[in-house]
């Protein structure tokens, strides 16, 4: 049996480094594009694809160069960013930032891999409940809500549209995960959300396809 292969963007810490670490632990070829790699992902010894910032076109040539001629079986859109913007102190630039990082990045990198999916191939898209409208209890957050909302909805098309070629989608929010990009508080470790979506992406099949669902099994609303 050949090896699978799993490419995951935003590798370099926090739950990006858990996936590279679980799947390569697993037996996967593993693929982990980062801006610029950590020693903690150097020291893994998978294949590490650096200068990769999603939002540039560079970036984005860079990724499909190092993976030229490479078959797909797990794309897991991983990279994001999260900022504050509350009614009063509204930053256009922040939010932008956002959209292109959290919202366009995943749909151009996804594009630009879809060729190389095999069949039977699954994308992930790692999001959040914040980005679910009936799920906003507390107002703020304008960018990364927006960011994730448009996520959502782009996973959605994905999943009707790569259907065809046998591509499951899968749209996770990991849950609240101690991660340096939330100041390292949260209910679990960047590995257990891992652990956890991992389970979700392991479920996933093109009759539950372009649904959202919580790491812990939960599907959630849009």
């Amino acid at each position: 049996m050949s090896t699978k292969t799993v490419i995951i963007t935003g590798a370099s810490r926090g739950i990006g480094l858990s996936f590279a670490s679980l799947y390569y632990a697993q037996g996967y070829q593993v693929f982990a594009a980062c801006r610029q790699a950590s020693a903690e992902l150097k020291a893994l010894g998978v294949n590490v694809i650096e200068n990769v910032d999603v939002t540039q076109a560079q970036g984005i040539a860079n990724l499909t160069d190092a993976l030229a001629g490479v078959s797909i079986d797990l794309l897991i859109n991983n990279a994001g960013i999260l900022r504050d913007e509350q009614l009063g102190l509204i930053d256009t630039d922040s939010i932008r930032q956002q959209f292109e990082t959290n919202a366009l990045a995943p749909l151009v990198v996804t594009d630009a891999l879809r060729k190389q999916f095999n069949q039977g191939a699954k994308l992930a898209l790692i999001t959040s409940r914040m980005g679910s409208v009936a799920d906003n209890t507390s107002g703020g957050r304008y960018g990364y809500r927006m960011s994730k909302s448009a996520l959502n909805i782009a996973g959605k098309s994905l999943a009707h549209d790569l259907k065809p070629q046998g591509v499951a989608v899968a749209i996770l929010h990991p849950g609240l995960v101690g991660t340096e990009m939330i100041g390292g508080y949260g209910d679990i470790t960047p590995d257990e959300a891992a652990e956890r979506l991992s389970k979700r992406i392991e479920a996933l099949n093109l009759d539950n396809t372009g649904t959202f669902w919580h790491s812990n099994g939960d599907q959630l609303p849009w």
